[in-house]
């Protein structure tokens, strides 16, 4: 039975990763304002706090790994120190690429290899929604040598380098996203996979999206009355079943109909559809435009780049 954490991660393809080593020597704050890539970040020594915009601060020792997947503004900084307020240090780029922060001089308290990527999935904002916020995974030597495997990657020059690291950077995620703390704080796909009467349904729906599914039949097989499941998943999940169940065969849809690999009516039986005119409705209705015309899009869109090599 399919994997639903995996096919996720895989049409998410995560890819483009840009990754730096930062010694830092207290008192010492740092900002960022980019929004919408993928961060990382491994505490090789020291302590820090993360303070992700909207949220409670987030205390890290040496060896522990955050994920997440759609950042908002943050800032990182010492904790013992704590810098003053209003600081914010100015990064001293090194020769060999890494960045030094605080004092420049003496020996650095923290070390930290931070990461960003972005996906190359037109569907990320909906899979996302789909992940935790925030994963944080204390002491998984792991992700340390996955991390490290990926910076060394993506600083040479060998044949099928972006292959690679587009493989590392899924193994990267779901590593963190399965072996992290937080999987009860935030409703979503790893919550509900954690659930005992929910991880079956979601796996059937990702195993079977063409067949005719009903809450009914959901909640059967979840072994709960129809008002429990319905209420159950809303609450784990953070939308309805029906809902989520069309939001992927969207997705699915999409995915297909830009590989061109299957007609409009093969992909409205695939995806759970009873007529092609059926599928065209709840295309349109959900992304905007037209099967056809979506497909034709994306055919443009894909052949623009390889025009402007020719």
């Amino acid at each position: 039975m399919p994997d639903p954490l995996s096919e996720i991660i895989a049409l998410l393809r995560p890819r483009a990763p840009f990754s730096k080593l930062v010694d830092a020597a207290a008192p010492w704050r740092a900002r960022r304002t980019e929004v919408g890539l993928v961060y990382y970040c491994l505490l090789l020594a020291g302590r820090a706090r993360l303070e992700v915009d909207g949220k409670p601060p987030v205390d890290l020792k040496e060896g522990d790994f955050v994920l997440i997947p759609a950042t908002q503004a943050y800032t990182m900084s010492s904790v013992d120190p704590a810098p003053p307020p209003g600081l914010e240090s100015q990064r001293q780029m090194r020769n060999d690429g890494s960045v030094r922060l605080g004092h420049p001089e003496g020996p650095a308290g923290e070390q930290l290899l931070i990461g960003h990527c972005s996906f190359g999935s037109p569907d990320a904002g909906l899979l996302v929604s789909l992940l935790p916020d925030m994963t944080v995974v204390r002491g998984e030597r792991r992700l340390g040598d996955l991390a490290g495997l990926i910076r060394d990657e993506a600083r040479a020059d060998r044949p099928a380098r972006d292959v690679v690291l587009e493989h590392l950077l899924q193994v990267l995620m779901i590593e963190a996203l399965r072996t992290g703390t937080d999987t009860e704080a935030t409703p979503g796909l790893l919550r509900a996979l954690a659930d005992d009467r929910l991880s079956g349904t979601l796996r059937a729906m990702h195993a079977a999206p063409g067949h005719a599914w009903s809450v009914a039949a959901l909640a059967r097989d979840a072994g709960l009355s129809r008002s429990a499941f319905f209420t159950r998943f809303n609450r784990v999940v953070g939308m309805p079943p029906m809902d989520y169940l069309q939001n992927w065969r969207i997705t699915l849809a999409k995915h297909m109909l830009r590989t061109g690999l299957h007609s409009i009516a093969e992909i409205a039986g695939k995806v759970g559809y009873g007529s092609t005119s059926a599928f065209s409705v709840a295309f349109s209705r959900r992304v905007g435009q037209p099967p056809a015309h979506y497909a034709r899009t994306a055919a443009q869109a894909m052949q623009e780049p390889h025009d402007q090599m020719a």
